[in-house]
């Protein structure tokens, strides 16, 4: 997957279009991301130990990858990823508008 932990996206397609966030988990088996207070979805949760009462949580859920691209944090703008390798064979993301490695 081009899209990494931390990593800042812009959804580009779906109900949260337009939408900036920090990735706070990926998912490469189901090719889906979890991105921050986005795609908010609702859980009725029942009585349990720790929560006496049950009640309604709002949390995350997972977007597909290819409803997000990558946000270069220099050109700050959305960008498609390329793969170079640097000396030792070691591979790094680079900005297609820029140039500039983004690892």
């Amino acid at each position: 997957m081009q899209i990494k932990k931390n990593d800042n996206v812009l959804v580009i397609s779906g109900k949260e279009k337009g939408k900036r966030g920090r990735v706070i988990a990926v998912y490469p088996t189901t090719n889906r991301v979890l991105i921050e207070k986005l795609n908010m979805i609702k859980r009725h949760t029942r009585p349990n130990q720790q929560l006496r009462q049950g009640c309604i949580v709002e949390k995350e859920s997972p977007i597909a990858a290819s409803n997000v691209q990558l946000v270069c944090s220099k050109c700050d703008k959305p960008t498609t990823i390329a793969r170079k390798t640097q000396g030792e064979g070691a591979r790094v993301r680079v900005c297609k508008n820029c140039n500039e490695t983004i690892d």
